[in-house]
């Protein structure tokens, strides 16, 4: 890749990042479309981010992506959201527009477009979603967007519960009608009831994630059916002890590489207007 005076300037913040399979992603089609740009992953905490929000202005950076733990505390120095960055509280892409620093949540549509790539539809169906943090939060909003018929959320009580139920009234006054409900995920026969009837059913904890890969929120098998789609965001492992037992028993399921990608090829459209190759970037990164 060759770096030239009109190269612009994009790059991943948060920490840890030097993990981050970002920036081979954004090069390689960079490179591949012919688009002079450069992506870094940089290490910056909350302590650091305001500075580093300050020097994408005076570098006059295209823009930049957001990792932990900057999410949610980067909205504090830009200067707008879209709807969903705002509905959620958390921001994982920055778009740089003439100086004025525009603030999305890419995760949610990224969630979205993997069941749109398994040709599972969300319009008018109805569906479970376990949890109630950032990444369920940035999903349940865009299922709702994009015209869910009815989400069931269910998660332990606790901060997380009680915001849920903050989000859920935002939801309703941007989405008015929107059949959302919050439960306590210990209210076994309620969750079993509500995942029987739905249509899709979402992983959205960290149940199942190494180490606790041994571990499902779901405990009731029977709940299991064809027709279901299951749904995880958990990607390490790729095949979850969930995403096993539901496909034994004749479930379609969707495992959560796919978000990952997916979020990142609608960042890349938002900062170069172009579509990313994602079949080579799936073929040679996921």
């Amino acid at each position: 890749m060759d770096i030239t005076g009109h190269t612009r300037l994009l790059a991943l913040f948060g920490s840890p990042v030097a993990h981050s399979g970002s920036p081979a992603m954004y090069n390689y089609s960079f490179k591949r479309l012919g688009l002079d740009y450069v992506y870094v992953a940089i290490d910056i905490d909350k302590a650091g981010l305001k500075e580093a929000v300050s020097a994408a202005r005076l570098y006059k950076m295209r823009g930049f992506n957001l990792t932990m733990p900057c999410k949610n505390d980067v909205i504090s120095y830009i200067d707008e959201l879209s709807p969903a960055a705002a509905l959620i509280g958390a921001v994982n892409t920055v778009v740089n527009e003439d100086g004025r620093l525009i603030g999305y949540n890419t995760d949610g549509v990224g969630f979205i477009k993997n069941l749109e790539a398994h040709k599972v539809a969300v319009k008018g169906k109805k569906v479970v979603v376990a949890g109630a943090g950032g990444a369920a939060t940035a999903i349940i909003v865009q299922l709702a967007l994009d015209g869910a018929g009815t989400i069931n959320i269910f998660n332990k009580k606790s901060k997380n519960f009680d915001r849920m139920l903050e989000t859920i009234e935002k939801i309703k006054k941007e989405v008015p009608g929107a059949d959302i409900n919050i439960y306590d995920i210990e209210d076994a026969p309620l969750f079993t009831e509500k995942i029987k009837e739905a249509d899709i059913f979402v992983n959205a904890t960290v149940v199942g994630m190494k180490p606790r890969d041994d571990e499902s929120v779901i405990k009731d098998l029977s709940v299991f059916k064809q027709g279901l789609v299951v749904a995880d965001v958990v990607y390490n492992p790729l095949e979850t002890r969930l995403l096993r037992e539901a496909k034994e028993a004749g479930c379609s399921c969707i495992d959560g590489k796919g978000m990952l990608l997916w979020q990142g090829v609608y960042a890349f459209k938002l900062y170069t207007g172009k579509d990313m190759p994602v079949e080579e970037v799936k073929s040679m990164f996921f």
